[in-house]
């Protein structure tokens, strides 16, 4: 009996090439956070580097945690796990209210531990949460991811910094345009090999298109050193400071939330849908990776959705293709210059790149979609209004503003509000009370039906 294509082991190029593809698609994502954190507690340059490839080194070992997988750990599905992008305004907050500046990063190192064990302990029973996960709320989260990500595109394509003077130019829009041309070209007129790491083509030609333009960078390179270690506790021991580990609670919440949508997400994708057993051993690993992650000076791991997109869209499924990345993250972890290559990638060309990986996400949840029954006015309703609620944050940033900070963590999060507003509403409407009934059936403007005066129809002519 023939291999499940999760389970499916690729000739070593195919592997070695579409494992890098999975790389430059999450690259930024892993590095934004140290460096945001970083630079709000003044690291030198070369703790920056340090602590940004600290984080490459151990999301490759989440990695390899969530796609290998030991005993219950591991959802053995196509996942690449690195810093979550949730834990960055906590930290931040962490290290504003840390009056020695040295003792922030342990102190979060502290939070970040005792977070991810805790999460370990709590994986089974989080995971129970799946039966609550029918069509219509896991077609509705996917598309909410997909939908969530692509402002991270378009920020990516108008530069690297809102505050440089080239931010939205023509310049970068027109690379991110150029890139985002070259992939659907690759992927309309090419096939077998090519077609599938059309994204990763994209990104090498797109990073050359940019080089007479003067954005690429190549001085991370010739600044780099060429190896290099994550010495365990480099900033210092860690501390357990009581409010720190609170607010990364709450944060770690909010990622096994997200963690659960993305599984369930991945799983219809790549035709293994994820039970209960599947969800918790995930889990087992997001948390398990996120308490291990400090020892070698990282931060908190979670799955990340936007190499959902680049699984839907190559069609690539293989669980081995995503390890193969994590060993190129525990590379660059142990090798600055490696790691450097990945940053000369010019951000509006990851842009371009971004629109169709993070598109192929919201597609996958429009298809989910279709199956959910949405003929049924009631299912019709789950999805317009969790939609609605999602993308709150994404076009209305500051409309929590005058929300608790820690309540913002949840709330600024458009796939946490609108997943658990889509599991909600299925609750009330399709399993209390009257919703546990056969819904009625949508009425189309266009169908024949009583007229809205009620008056009564004139009789027909014999």
């Amino acid at each position: 009996m023939a291999d499940h294509p999760v389970d499916e082991k690729l000739p070593a190029l195919k592997m070695a090439t579409t494992g890098l593809q999975h790389v430059a698609a999450m690259y930024a994502g892993v590095v934004a956070p140290p460096l945001i954190v970083g630079a709000a507690i003044g690291l030198t340059g070369s703790e920056l580097t340090f602590l940004t490839g600290a984080c490459l080194f151990t999301a490759g070992l989440a990695t390899f945690l969530q796609t290998l997988g030991i005993w219950k750990i591991g959802a053995r599905l196509p996942f690449v796990n690195g810093v979550t992008f949730a834990g960055v305004a906590p930290m931040t907050a962490i290290v504003a209210s840390t009056d020695d500046k040295d003792d922030a990063l342990p102190v979060i190192f502290g939070a970040v531990i005792v977070a991810g064990l805790l999460g370990f302990l709590a994986a089974p029973f989080f995971s129970k949460a799946v039966r609550f996960f029918p069509p219509v709320v896991t077609g509705t989260v996917i598309t909410l991811i997909g939908v969530s990500l692509l402002p991270v595109a378009f920020g990516w394509a108008q530069g690297a910094s809102p505050a440089a003077d080239d931010f939205g130019s023509a310049t970068n829009l027109g690379l991110a345009g150029a890139t985002l041309l070259m992939v659907l070209l690759l992927r309309r007129f090419t096939s077998g090999f090519v077609k599938q790491i059309a994204v990763l083509l994209g990104l090498v030609g797109g990073t050359l298109l940019a080089l007479p333009f003067g954005v690429t960078d190549f001085s991370p390179v010739a600044e780099a050193d060429l190896v290099g270690f994550p010495t365990p506790f480099h900033f210092g021991a860690p501390q357990f400071q009581l409010a720190a580990i609170v607010s990364l609670c709450v944060v770690m919440v909010v990622s096994m939330t997200e963690s659960t949508a993305d599984m369930l997400a991945l799983g219809e994708i790549v035709d293994r849908p994820a039970d209960e057993r599947t969800i918790a051993a995930g889990l087992r690993a997001d948390t398990l990776g996120s308490a291990i992650s400090p020892l070698f000076n990282g931060f908190m791991c979670s799955a990340f959705a936007q190499n959902i997109g680049l699984v839907a869209m190559t069609r690539i499924r293989s669980r081995y293709v995503v390890a193969t990345g994590g060993g190129f993250l525990v590379l660059m972890g142990l090798c600055p210059m490696a790691a450097s290559l990945i940053a000369v990638v010019p951000r509006p060309v990851l842009g371009g790149a971004g629109v169709v990986l993070f598109g192929s996400v919201a597609a996958s949840g429009i298809q989910t979609l279709v199956r959910a029954g949405l003929e049924k006015d009631n299912n019709v309703l789950i999805v317009a209004v969790s939609l609605a609620v999602g993308i709150i944050p994404i076009t209305a940033p500051e409309f929590y503003h005058s929300f608790p900070e820690t309540a913002r963590i949840v709330l600024d999060s458009g796939i946490s509000t609108g997943c658990v507003a889509a599991v909600a509403l299925n609750l009330v409407f399709n399993h209390l009370g009257n919703g546990s009934r056969e819904a009625a059936d949508v009425t189309h403007p266009m169908e024949a039906g009583e007229e809205i005066t009620g008056a009564a129809k004139a009789p027909a002519t014999p």
